[in-house]
């Protein structure tokens, strides 16, 4: 999760911005205070369709989802409005997609298959119907493609919307790839995209026209959740969802394993399009790539023999840790800006 983007949408006004987003769906005007409760609920749940996995689906008091493995993978995102989205930078059908990718690519990290979510939304009376039909049509959307199924959730009144995703995930016979398996020689490889939300941050919060593909990326992350379990499947060591940016992400890894990483910085790919965008706007796009997060990109330590394949960057090697324990370093030096994002301190970068 990534810093705060302040100055929340107000509620219950339409959707508008500088680049033009605008209402979830539909032109529907009506409010949830206007169909109630238990109408919003029957609204959301009949755009949920239901697969051969769920044995009991939205409706009673909890939902029943078969398990195979006998162990269920369980991790939770919450989305809060004015700290994780503006309404007037995403539509309805953006946050879908991201309150579900958050989750999801937990899942494929821990090199499970994602099977299920239920879904928590906190809302005021006011806003209106079409932005939560929006919101669960993006989740289904996110969902639909991995053959995961909405299978619950509850609705309550807030101040502003939040929207909390709980995913479920088979480890389908495997054991699950932790973060603390990191050995001496591993490779540490990523797949999926690293700075593009952050570049989409940057441009919103400047008003900025340009840049449609980075802000894209910041509204809709383009997770590689097959290579989650494809990993797993390969002998990976130790894994983690890239979310809070690589050098805290991976210093979480490195922490739990006990060991150290050393990365290549001639091995991070910066498109031209970013770099362009980063100098038009004074920054170093290698900021954006190491520390940006809400990518959902996947960082891994591979055993040196392995291949895992053309989805994957090698970008450094896991190293004994120094007299300083375990850390991450750029070409030998020490990083700055492993601390990352955190929600009760502060935020560091490589600048």
């Amino acid at each position: 999760m990534r810093p705060p983007v302040t100055g929340a949408h107000p509620p219950g006004q339409p959707e508008s911005g500088p680049l033009g987003v605008g209402p979830g769906t539909g032109g529907e005007r009506r409010t949830l205070g206007q169909i109630g409760e238990f109408g919003l609920i029957d609204r959301l749940t009949a755009r949920f369709a239901q697969g051969p996995a769920v044995l009991l689906g939205p409706g009673d008091d909890a939902a029943v989802v078969a398990a195979p493995d006998a162990r269920v993978v369980v991790t939770i995102d919450v989305l809060v409005e004015g700290q994780h989205f503006r309404r007037d930078w995403s539509s309805a059908t953006d946050v879908g997609h991201r309150a579900a990718a958050a989750s999801l690519a937990d899942i494929a990290a821990m090199g499970a298959r994602p099977s299920a979510v239920v879904v928590g939304l906190g809302a005021p009376a006011e806003l209106p119907v079409d932005w939560a039909d929006g919101l669960a049509d993006g989740l289904a959307a996110e969902c639909a493609p991995l053959g995961v199924c909405v299978v619950g959730g509850d609705v309550v009144r807030a101040e502003s919307v939040l929207v909390s995703v709980t995913a479920l995930g088979d480890l389908e016979g495997r054991a699950p790839v932790t973060r603390a398996g990191a050995q001496v020689g591993d490779v540490v490889a990523v797949a999926g995209r690293l700075g593009w939300a952050a570049g989409g941050l940057a441009l919103l919060r400047r008003g900025f026209r340009s840049g449609r593909g980075l802000v894209d990326a910041h509204r809709r992350p383009v997770v590689p959740y097959a290579e989650g379990p494809r990993a797993a499947r390969l002998g990976a060591h130790a894994m983690c969802d890239v979310s809070d940016g690589l050098l805290a992400d991976l210093a979480h890894v490195m922490r739990a394993s006990g060991v150290s990483a050393d990365l290549d910085p001639s091995a991070f790919e910066v498109p031209t399009r970013m770099a362009e965008i980063a100098a038009s706007m004074g920054v170093d796009p290698m900021r954006w790539v190491l520390t940006g997060g809400d990518d959902h990109a996947l960082v891994a330590c591979f055993p040196p023999e392995v291949d895992p394949g053309p989805s994957w960057r090698a970008v450094g090697r896991v190293l004994a840790a120094g007299p300083g324990g375990p850390e991450v370093l750029l070409d030998g030096v020490v990083a700055s800006g492993a601390a990352g994002w955190d929600h009760f301190g502060s935020w560091s970068s490589t600048r």
